[in-house]
């Protein structure tokens, strides 16, 4: 009888290293958009958030941990972390405005925690469904929000960062872009990530030496005890107000699902066969687990598992990353680590994430829907856009009656930005394709959500409203120039014959 082979090898320190850094640069991003960019009190974010936020990711790479293990033959764990786009997702489009509004670190807590619970249960359903999902809309429906989010959130709010401290923040981008994006050989083969980072965090602190930049704003209350407990009372004070947010979250949900189907297949191609439903599943149930223990961010596969494998990577790093996030974020020591990083120092691998992820969307459609994909960044962009403006406004800007007009529609074209980016790919890869029930039903389905607020709600906080109850008629405008729109583009697409039909 053969013996076992190990679960771990020496190919799981490299592989530690690059997973757990994806997630601390995501918790960074995460803690400094919401302190620096919508004024929430640091030592809230890393004592109540981050420690449920880091058991997501304790319960999900145990779990991948114990597949790899079961399997045996030294298989490669699948790797899991905190998904970046829905991040910065739920930062600026949930929590952040939330706290505008309310000014109560613990309203807008409660709402993000209630709505990665909601997440997580909606993801339990789709794990069900997620085929099915693929297989009914078009590659530029599903990835065109992705590009958008990645070029939008994941690269002008990095980008913001990097030019707020030049000398660290270009410095480390360059970095990024010669190991990363261009994929070559850093000296003594050195992770570009880390080196970027250390590289972009020593700058830093130069420039504040020589009075360049600010120094980095501390927080007092940071080691400690600060183990994740159940919430219920919060959650289940967040809940009313997350159900307004679902147009955003279910979006997201979507395309995890989709994405924890590619990363099996993937996963599969490169010799390790997990059963797609089981990871699915996991992800869920790790996202849930991170909702009720007061989290905000939501897990996911991540697509890199044949980079694992190839690193000779088994179970031994998504272990070791599930451990150390899920303990330092409870001893408080995730939260310095977080506080520690400059921003500028992390945000130029979030860019590169940023941009892969846009360009997967242009490369996977095929090429005659690539308008589709460019008409589903344009809601992403409204959103980008009415995040300051709706700052300034808060802030006590008064613009004259055109602008504020002009700032008023954009915020109601970003409200439910991704899932009105997924209904306008839809829309238009149909409309090349000419297949005229389906424009007309997404155009139903565009009529319909505009009416009740699920996209381009009317209300300042972008909730659910019934449209007689709206302070003016434009859920009627849109629900019928929706509408109509469909009705007449389906006409023309079934008796108006095509250019190569013409006799």
């Amino acid at each position: 009888m053969p013996g076992r082979v190990p679960f771990v090898a020496m190919g799981d320190i490299n592989a530690f290293f690059a997973l757990a850094l994806d997630n601390v640069v995501t918790l960074v991003m995460l803690a400094g958009i919401l302190a620096y960019g919508f004024g929430m009190p640091m030592d809230f974010v890393l004592t109540r958030m981050v420690p449920g936020t880091a058991l997501g990711v304790l319960v999900g790479d145990l779990a991948y941990s114990w597949m790899a293990i079961r399997k045996g033959g030294g298989a490669t764990a699948m790797p899991l972390g905190l998904d970046t786009p829905s991040t910065i997702g739920m930062a600026v489009a949930v929590i952040g405005p939330v706290f505008l509004l309310e000014r109560d670190p613990v309203v807008a807590w409660q709402v993000g925690m209630a709505t990665i619970v909601l997440m997580g249960l909606a993801k339990m359903i789709l794990s069900f469904a997620g085929d099915v999902v693929t297989r009914i809309l078009p590659a530029a429906a599903l990835l065109g929000p992705i590009a958008g989010i990645g070029l939008a959130l994941l690269g002008l709010f990095p980008v913001a960062r990097i030019f707020s401290v030049p000398i660290a923040g270009i410095v480390a981008m360059g970095i990024v872009l010669y190991s990363l994006t261009a994929g070559l050989v850093m000296p003594f083969r050195l992770p570009g990530a880390l080196v970027a980072v250390l590289i972009g965090a020593g700058l830093f602190a130069l420039s504040v030496l020589v009075g360049w930049t600010p120094a980095h704003p501390s927080t007092e209350v940071l080691l400690g005890f600060h183990p994740p407990l159940p919430q219920i009372g919060h959650l289940l004070a967040g809940l009313p107000r997350a159900i307004d947010y679902l147009p955003i979250s279910l979006p997201f949900c979507i395309l995890t699902v989709i994405g924890g189907i590619n990363v099996a297949a993937s996963a599969r191609e490169a010799g390790d066969d997990y059963r797609t439903r089981d990871i699915l599943l996991v992800e869920a149930m790790a996202t849930l687990v991170s909702g009720v223990f007061g989290g905000v961010a939501q897990t996911t596969p991540y697509i890199g598992h044949p980079a694992y494998k190839a690193m000779k990577a088994r179970a031994g790093y998504t272990l070791a990353t599930g451990m150390v996030i899920g303990v330092c974020g409870s001893l408080g020591l995730l939260g310095v680590l977080v506080d520690w990083l400059p921003e500028v120092a992390v945000a130029p691998i979030l860019l590169f994430v940023g941009v892969e992820i846009a360009v997967q969307a242009f490369r996977v459609p095929p090429p005659r829907h690539l308008a589709a994909v460019v008409i589903s960044i344009v809601p992403c962009l409204a959103y980008l856009v009415s995040i300051y403006t709706q700052q300034l406004m808060v802030a006590g800007a008064k613009p004259d009656p055109v602008l504020a007009s002009q700032v008023g529609t954009i915020a109601i074209l970003g409200r439910g930005f991704v899932l009105t980016s997924m209904l306008w790919g839809a829309a238009t890869a149909w409309l090349i394709d000419r297949r005229a029930l389906g424009v007309l039903l997404v155009f139903g389905v565009l009529s319909l959500f505009s009416l009740f607020g699920v996209i381009h709600s009317s209300d300042p906080s972008g909730a659910l409203l019934l449209p007689w109850a709206a302070a003016d008629s434009t859920p009627y405008q849109l629900a019928l120039a929706y509408g109509t729109t469909g009705i007449i583009l389906g006409l023309l697409i079934a008796f108006v014959p095509a250019p190569s039909e013409r006799v």
